[in-house]
């Protein structure tokens, strides 16, 4: 077994937040609204994309979950954009001399559509990981009205980063 560090190295992200009124509905840095007035609950902003990215992220370093950086008990991160803490976690990649390459991810919801949503989520995400919005795929998917996304009980995501040593 050899101790050299590789060149590249890959994480996966999931999470999934519970839908209820009363909170917005952001997914990927865009604010949408439900047909039944619904939104994700969290202690952030519950942005589900974001944190399945910044776990993928996190993950392909070994540098643990969003929980263990931004805990829901630290009162700093109530009602945080995600987007900023997305911007910390690939300052803490930086600092660990890595850069993010590329992400690809999916959204599990039954509604709203976000396809016309797609292109502006991925802007979104390519700004604080500091790479054009063409190395970030976003796709959507309904779960054929199964499980807690397809009784719209919550909404998931999916997401894998490559991220490369400096």
């Amino acid at each position: 077994m050899t101790d050299s560090i590789p060149e590249f190295r890959i994480g996966n992200g999931y999470d999934i937040h519970r839908l209820e009124q009363g909170r917005e509905l952001i997914i990927g840095g865009v604010k949408l609204e439900h047909p039944k007035g619904l939104g994700l609950a969290g202690h952030s902003d519950a942005d589900v994309l974001t944190h399945a990215v910044m776990d993928a992220l996190l993950g392909g370093l070994s540098l643990g979950d969003i929980g263990k950086h931004f805990p829901p008990e630290d009162k700093r991160w109530e009602g945080a954009n995600s987007l900023f803490l997305l911007e910390q976690v690939v300052e803490l990649i930086s600092e660990r001399g890595w850069k993010v390459i590329n992400v690809d991810s999916v959204v599990i919801a039954e509604q709203p559509k976000l396809k016309p949503h797609i292109n502006q989520m991925r802007k979104n995400l390519a700004a604080p990981m500091r790479i054009h919005h063409d190395l970030v795929g976003v796709k959507a998917t309904t779960n054929e009205l199964l499980g807690p996304e397809g009784r719209q009980e919550g909404i998931s995501s999916q997401a894998v980063a490559l991220l490369q040593r400096l």
